[in-house]
């Protein structure tokens, strides 16, 4: 008896207590009716204190985005099906902007902008919210870039050295390979602490799947995240998406991390923005993309960067992707894209179809940072490498029509010729910095002039092995090794000529030409 007395008294405390927290004054919220829906946005109708990008909810739990204000209609961009959303239904305002997930839990995962799990997983259990848009750091809070960012493409880190903080625009016509570029940097970050998160926005499922795919197969995927908005996605999603990633990856920056951030595509992007502008009847501009075009891409942008050590020194790396219309690289939205990032690397279709992949275009390419933060060793090796094949590349147009050449301009030709195929590399094989050291020392050391043309792809698939056993310190080279003394330099060349010697080289004195 006197423990159902005990259990009763307890009751009555839970009771007691659940009544005293609970508040019975009246509760204020806006509350608005549907006007017009379809097409990803709505028109919104008696919300006159919503604010600019404030969050609303539908019937259904329904989300959008307040991002045009009327004096007596919303325009509001919607994050879910407009096919629940009857016109005449009630919206609620929440005083509240967009906000993601963000920190460790979300690392391996694959969500879309509001973090909601797209890979079957369990919902993640992020332990903070944080805004999807912020402002960018001020410039007394940056510091110089002066790391170098490996992508393992020896074309890029010997000439478009990217560096960690740098915003580097990949561009090209479609199927160049610029998802590739983009892919196979992430995956090279697997021997580093860089943590990768690649956004894509308009893309197709099988694509993004391949990506995530290859990223699990090849690379670090405790270290990525995905966030998508694939093209079936609401227009909301697909806009939201690169500035929540941007949101996640500053996470990571402000404690002190190092993050690289893809954004697969920005065209696509301005595609969507666009179409959402054009529904809520906004002033059309050039190509009939509104007038904030440009500032919807350079304030997401400019949120790159490389912070000061009194913020704790991270860096947000920001490698966005454009996609040209025969190759036309002064279209709107490329320029404006140009213009904003710190470089460019240009894929061109003409290469990409003749096999040379990565498809670059030197010429057109540029890293206005990167040259700064590269490593000294492959600094120092690379010097005169993109005058040399600059020149092969002038000097092969003349060979084409059988025009006779001296000794002198054929053996520039034929080193050119070692250039080309040893910057060709195949998808997924990214190369450490001793092997692509090692490449470089073998061209300007005319190692590779006496080897067949057809055996320099077999050179470069056995050097890294081949330096393990034979150079180990070559092999391990790190981001701050200087230039080669003159006794290791001696040494790896007799290295990599004994390995030439394997696959048939002629022997010969070394040295190319000058």
């Amino acid at each position: 008896m006197t423990d159902l007395v005990e259990d009763l008294r307890q009751w009555a405390d839970r009771g007691r207590r659940k009544i005293d927290a609970t508040r019975f004054e009246p509760r204020l919220e806006q509350i608005g009716r549907v006007a017009q829906v379809g097409d990803g946005v709505a028109i919104v109708r008696g919300l006159p204190k919503t604010r600019l990008d404030e969050l609303l909810v539908f019937e259904g739990g329904v989300r959008g985005l307040a991002v045009d204000l009327g004096e007596d209609a919303i325009g509001c961009v919607l994050l879910g099906p407009t096919s629940a959303i009857p016109a005449g239904s009630v919206v609620r305002g929440t005083g509240e902007v967009a906000r993601a997930p963000v920190g460790e839990a979300l690392l391996g995962r694959v969500v879309d902008a509001l973090g909601i799990p797209l890979d079957g997983g369990e919902p993640v259990a992020a332990a903070e919210l944080a805004p999807v848009e912020q402002p960018a750091p001020a410039i007394v809070d940056r510091a110089l870039v002066t790391r170098p960012l490996a992508t393992g493409l020896l074309v890029v880190d010997a000439m478009i050295p990217l560096g960690r903080g740098q915003r580097e625009l990949i561009i090209g016509d479609r199927g160049t390979g610029k998802t590739a570029i983009a892919v196979d940097t992430i995956i090279n970050q697997r021997a580093s602490d860089v943590i990768c998160i690649y956004a894509a926005v308009g893309q197709k499922a099988s694509s993004v799947a391949q990506v995530v795919e290859a990223v699990r197969r090849y690379g670090a995927p405790e270290r990525c995240l995905f966030v998508i908005g694939e093209a079936n996605a609401a227009p909301g999603l697909q806009w939201l998406t690169p500035y929540s990633a941007c949101a996640m990856a500053e996470h990571f920056m402000a404690r002190g991390r190092d993050v690289l951030l893809v954004i697969d595509d920005l065209t696509k992007h301005a595609a969507v923005h666009r179409q959402v502008s054009l529904l809520l009847r906004r002033p059309p501009g050039r190509e009939a993309y509104p007038g904030d075009i440009f500032y919807i891409h350079s304030r997401l942008l400019e949120r790159a960067a490389k912070l000061s050590s009194e913020l704790g020194g991270g860096s947000l790396t920001a490698l966005p992707i454009a996609e040209t219309q025969a190759s036309n690289i002064s279209a709107y939205i490329p320029t404006n894209l140009i213009s904003i990032t710190d470089g460019q690397i240009y894929l061109d279709p003409r290469l990409f179809y003749e096999d040379q992949k990565p498809a670059v275009n030197i010429g057109k390419s540029v890293s206005r940072v990167g040259g700064k933060t590269q490593a000294p060793v492959l600094k120092a090796l690379s010097e005169s490498l993109r005058l040399e094949y600059a020149q092969f590349l002038e000097l092969e147009v003349f060979t084409r029509f059988g025009t006779m050449v001296d000794e002198r301009t054929r053996k520039v030709i034929d080193h050119g010729k070692r250039i080309r195929a040893v910057l060709a590399q195949r998808q997924f094989a990214p190369l450490t910095l001793g092997e692509e050291v090692a490449l470089l020392l073998a061209l300007s050391e005319g190692i590779l002039d006496r080897l067949p043309l057809d055996k320099v792809g077999d050179f470069r698939a056995r050097l890294g092995a081949w330096l393990i056993e034979q150079c180990p310190e070559i092999a391990g080279l790190g981001d701050e090794a200087g230039p080669l003394s003159n006794d290791l330099r001696a040494r790896v060349r007799g290295i990599l000529d004994a390995l030439a010697r394997t696959l048939g080289s002629n022997g010969g004195p070394t040295g190319g030409p000058r």
